[in-house]
């Protein structure tokens, strides 16, 4: 601390008003305009082991969001306790119970696949900040793309066939999941009303067509969840066009997306 304290000595370069330490926050500061002259930060670890005695940390942590099975009820607190345990599985939070069961199917596909364990526990954290986007799909496909986006965000990435290959999930699912997730953590993506009215001006298609498009899609937003939203920017206008097939070419050039990627997204939208 002797550093600190001889640039206490001297004066401000700004205005030159006296100086003072904080010894809390470790920083040399002017009294007179707050102006932070210089500090020093301990980049060491927060805490030290001295002796064999204080607790060390020697391996990682516990997964998170992982059911207790009733092997582990039954050798922690004996049979009787089974149906209170029940008992608490079954009042769960909606949320929490997906969680968990999310949680369990990370754990089986890490285990079998042999990923690392924070890559299970980056899609556990990833399943959690996200989960209300994910309504509509299984949680084994939803602990797969968390799995595929967890390792390719930590610098592993790993094909997507060394998960499925240890789950049941549907591959569509597992991709449908994949896009939500990633679309969901980037937290930048614009409205579909955004796509309707690129796709709309560049097939210069007027007014009362775009309305008419936006009305559709505000009543399909269910089914059309999770979508490429080009495609479906490009069938709500051919709906909306009333299935024009001179137009549907248009509008999938427009959008860049296939033909038969905008009839598939149409047949989901109830007009």
């Amino acid at each position: 601390m002797g550093f600190l304290e001889g640039m206490e000595r001297a004066g401000c370069p700004s205005c030159g008003g006296p100086l003072a330490v904080d010894w809390q926050r470790g920083e040399v500061v002017c009294t007179q305009c707050g102006l932070v002259i210089d500090g020093v930060v301990d980049t060491g670890p927060e805490w030290r082991a001295y002796d064999a005695s204080q607790l060390v940390r020697i391996r990682a942590a516990p997964l998170r969001l992982v059911n207790k099975t009733e092997m582990g009820v039954r050798a922690g607190h004996g049979t009787r306790w089974l149906a209170l345990a029940g008992f608490n599985r079954d009042t769960l939070h909606g949320k929490e119970r997906r969680l968990a069961s999310i949680g369990a199917e990370v754990s089986r596909v890490r285990e079998c696949a042999g990923a690392p364990h924070r890559v299970a526990e980056a899609a556990l954290a990833l399943a959690r900040r996200h989960i209300y986007d994910l309504e509509g799909l299984s949680a084994g496909a939803v602990a797969v793309a968390a799995l595929w986006l967890a390792a390719r965000d930590l610098g592993e990435p790993r094909p997507l066939g060394d998960f499925l290959k240890c789950s049941k999930a549907d591959k569509s699912a597992v991709k449908r999941a994949a896009w939500r997730l990633n679309e969901a953590a980037k937290g930048r993506r614009p409205p579909l009303e955004d796509y309707v009215k690129i796709v709309a001006a560049r097939a210069r298609l007027p007014a009362p067509v775009v309305r008419r498009a936006l009305e559709i899609l505000a009543g399909n937003r269910r089914a059309v969840a999770g979508r490429n939203p080009w495609v479906l920017a490009a069938a709500s206008l051919w709906l909306a066009t009333y299935k024009e097939y001179g137009m549907l070419v248009r509008l999938a050039e427009a959008a860049g997306v296939t033909i038969v990627g905008v009839k598939d997204a149409a047949k989901k939208m109830r007009v």
